[in-house]
């Protein structure tokens, strides 16, 4: 089911009218804030990635287009590697570097530090233990934040597996239609519908062969 999900500042309850959710919005979302460098070949791609797109242009994916060994940038952030992609960041921006770097503090933050996905078996690993699920489609949503620009959720639900692995995964990664990811923010939990509404917490997972130093060229590289 392809629903559309407004967030909007206007109403602190959620209500569902004619198949459209409105939800009480956030100053800032990380889809309205969030600037990862991105190689765009073609003018649409860039306005795909900022956000604007039509609803037509929204197709199913898999889990192929996720698949591989990931690392978690929470790391990164917390050892100062990540320092020059905030000071990259303030002198474009509206904030200063540690305010940048509070802000993606609170986005990156997790406890799940790789992420392996192989087919549709999906691992997690957290201080050297792991927990594991197989996972079905289960369709995606679009949201739409304050300021205008979209973001998809592509979703997808445990069909068996640990207890301790979520019965939903919602990959975010500025994409719209089957293509491998460079890298992508992953919202799970238990409920479906709850997820949707987090905006401000998005752990982010870039390639696990890549280093720290190389993440920080693929951030700044715009």
């Amino acid at each position: 089911m392809k629903n559309i999900i407004k967030i909007a500042a206007v109403t602190a309850s959620l209500f569902v009218a004619a198949g459209t959710v409105q939800a009480d919005g956030k100053k800032e979302s990380h889809s309205e804030k969030h600037a990862h460098s991105h190689s765009h070949s073609t003018e649409a791609e860039t306005k795909i990635y900022q956000g604007y797109f039509e609803d037509g242009q929204v197709q199913e994916r898999t889990l192929a287009d996720w698949e591989g060994e990931w690392q978690s940038v929470f790391p990164y952030l917390q050892d100062g590697t990540l320092d020059p992609v905030f000071a990259h960041k303030a002198e474009n921006g509206d904030k200063s570097a540690e305010e940048y770097k509070a802000y993606y503090r609170k986005g990156y933050e997790t406890d799940v530090d790789r992420i392996e996905i192989k087919g549709d078996h999906v691992t997690f690993s957290k201080s050297g233990a792991s927990f594991s699920g197989t996972y079905a489609g289960d369709g995606y949503e679009i949201l739409t934040y304050e300021k205008g620009n979209r973001g998809v959720r592509f979703i997808f639900k445990k069909t068996e597996g640990d207890d301790s692995a979520p019965d939903y995964i919602q990959f975010s990664d500025h994409i719209i239609a089957p293509k491998k990811a460079d890298h992508y923010h992953l919202y799970w939990g238990d409920d479906r519908a709850e997820l949707l509404k987090e905006l401000s917490n998005w752990p982010t997972y870039y390639p696990a062969a890549l280093t720290g130093e190389q993440i920080v060229k693929e951030m700044t590289a715009h």
